[in-house]
């Protein structure tokens, strides 16, 4: 004979669910941003020189050039008159660095595509600079493999 409804047997209440993230961890990620919101701010009220920037060198050479993103991987390098230097089915660590100036510039609000400059200075370093921003970045820092990509730019005839 079926039972009624009410005489059905309940469903066990759930224990309440062990919190995911120990309070000793919670505190412990609390202080390491305060920590290191106290050593900025130490560095920043008594003018503490900047370390780890890379001393500036004398330009050996420079090469104004665009960067066109067509997708994921396919990047066309301009000159700056718009004339195609190369076109990389494959850009690699070139259309990275082509994706991250493309972000910088909309941050900044920059309309259209304005070349950058591939700058080589005799103290070693490799640098991409965009004027409309002053962004730049160290390419040199990336390894051998990225740095050479564009070196080769650079040097294109």
């Amino acid at each position: 004979m079926p039972q009624h409804p009410a005489a059905a047997p309940r469903a066990p209440k759930k224990a309440p669910e062990k919190e995911l993230i120990p309070l000793a961890m919670v505190r412990a990620m609390i202080g390491v941003a305060l920590l290191s919101l106290a050593i900025v701010a130490y560095s920043v009220l008594t003018d503490r020189p900047h370390v780890g920037v890379p001393e500036t060198g004398t330009v050996l050479a420079e090469r104004a050039v665009i960067l066109e993103n067509v997708d994921a991987q396919h990047v066309i390098v301009r000159n700056a008159d718009g004339s195609v230097l190369v076109d990389l089915p494959d850009g690699g660590f070139v259309n990275v660095v082509g994706a991250a100036l493309a972000r910088t510039r909309e941050v900044h609000r920059i309309a259209g595509n304005p070349p950058v400059n591939i700058v080589r200075y005799d103290n070693g370093r490799l640098t991409l600079e965009d004027p409309t921003t002053d962004w730049s970045a160290e390419l040199y820092a990336f390894g051998v493999d990225s740095k050479a990509a564009f070196e080769r730019l650079l040097d294109m005839k």
